[in-house]
């Protein structure tokens, strides 16, 4: 569980308000998000006439000091890398949008056909930065108002239709093991610790681990976890079904998910965006509806006192005593 002091408990009280106002609107399924109202056509499929748009470049964001998302273009393979490793990679605001505007980059730019998410330092990411997100909580969601990106979990109008391999290592929790779901193919180092510790807190898993982890590995497997608010680590992934393979190290993870990304951008890149696209028509339709209704689940339970006391309970360093109000 995750224990270390991030907010004060005076910042808890009012994060309550922000996460409220901020969660469902990135568990929204609408133009909320700014993605665009309508998606390029699929392979195989006829455009609608128009004027086309100039092809997106992504471009390249070396490592600094300032930089919350690396970007690096590997031949046909674009790696997208989370650099937040003072609060453990934890996704803020701006590092939301910035792959999120990177995810449209990479889909809509034709010299690349594969990318690779992963992060810098010691863990992936420990989910949501909720102090960071107090500050965004007035434009509800962080995706509000922009045009020209795609939702990082991949729902809502617009998704990638390139395929994303993860790669991840340390402590992968919350929303990290919700981008981590997201992902076509999913590597994880032998030290990863994944968590969906949410129902713990008084919350509950909204970016797409109540849908998607269930797909994944069952109804028993994710809710051994889900409902527990216990950890598991990456043999007990690859037990699942999860991930597709184990690396030793984090470097060794990255390696080998960049390995499989070349492998991917070798192939015909019309086949593979068919092949994704066939897949998500098999899924998405009965997902739909799931996704749909995240926000307002999200919304009602936060405004709960059991949210409140989830909250303190962390705040005061004791167990949370939890009444179903």
């Amino acid at each position: 569980m995750e224990t270390d002091p991030i907010i004060a408990r005076r910042d808890l009280f009012k994060a309550t308000v922000t996460i409220a106002a901020v969660v469902p609107g990135i568990a929204a399924t609408t133009s909320a998000f700014g993605a665009e109202p309508a998606r390029q056509a699929q392979p195989g499929q006829q455009a609608l006439a128009g004027p086309a748009a100039p092809p997106a470049t992504l471009a390249e964001v070396p490592l600094g000091p300032d930089t919350k998302l690396t970007i690096e273009r590997r031949g046909q393979v674009a790696l997208f890398g989370l650099n937040r490793p003072e609060v453990q990679n934890r996704v803020d605001p701006e590092t939301f949008q910035a792959l999120a505007r990177a995810i449209y980059d990479y889909d809509h730019d034709p010299s690349l056909r594969a990318a690779v998410l992963f992060g810098h330092g010691n863990h992936f990411s420990r989910g949501i930065d909720v102090q960071a997100f107090r500050a965004a909580a007035a434009a509800g969601s962080p995706l509000a108002g922009m045009t020209r990106v795609v939702n990082p979990l991949n729902y809502g109008q617009a998704k990638r239709t390139k395929p994303l391999v993860a790669a991840v290592h340390g402590d992968t929790w919350n929303m990290a093991h919700e981008l981590f779901l997201s992902a076509d193919i999913r590597i994880a180092a032998a030290d990863t610790e994944f968590g969906q510790d949410e129902t713990s807190h008084g919350r509950f898993p909204g970016g797409g681990s109540t849908i998607r982890f269930v797909r994944e590995v069952g109804w028993g497997n994710a809710m051994r976890y889900m409902l527990t608010g216990d950890h598991w680590t990456a043999a007990d992934a690859l037990r699942m079904g999860l991930l597709q393979e184990i690396a030793e190290t984090p470097q060794a993870a990255l390696d080998r998910a960049a390995a499989i990304a070349a492998r991917v951008a070798a192939c015909a890149p019309l086949g593979v965006q068919t092949t994704l696209a066939s897949a998500h028509l098999a899924i998405d339709a009965g997902e739909a509806q799931a996704f749909a209704a995240l926000g307002a689940q999200y919304g009602a339970l936060y405004r709960t006192k059991d949210f409140i006391e989830g909250v303190t309970a962390q705040a005061e360093g004791r167990p949370p005593v939890f009444r179903g109000n």
